[in-house]
């Protein structure tokens, strides 16, 4: 009921527009999403791991390709 009456008063469209949307970017440039099929067990390995350095799933994935290509 709330968003009813919220619309009933209108919106402020350049305050919509300030909101933004979606994940804030990583740089200047694109960055483009790559799907890896991993097992449970190797989904609990990075989770821990990741975890034990304190960094999300999707940065220990990074810092292990760094080293990689290293």
């Amino acid at each position: 009921m709330k968003w009813a009456e919220e619309a009933g008063q209108g919106y402020y469209v350049e305050e919509l527009k300030r909101r933004g949307r979606g994940r804030p970017g990583r740089g200047a440039e694109p960055m483009q999403v790559v799907a890896v099929r991993l097992t449970a067990e190797e989904l609990q390995a990075l989770d821990a791991a990741a975890a034990g350095k304190d960094m999300s799933r999707s940065e220990a994935i990074r810092a292990a390709l760094a080293n990689f290509a290293a």
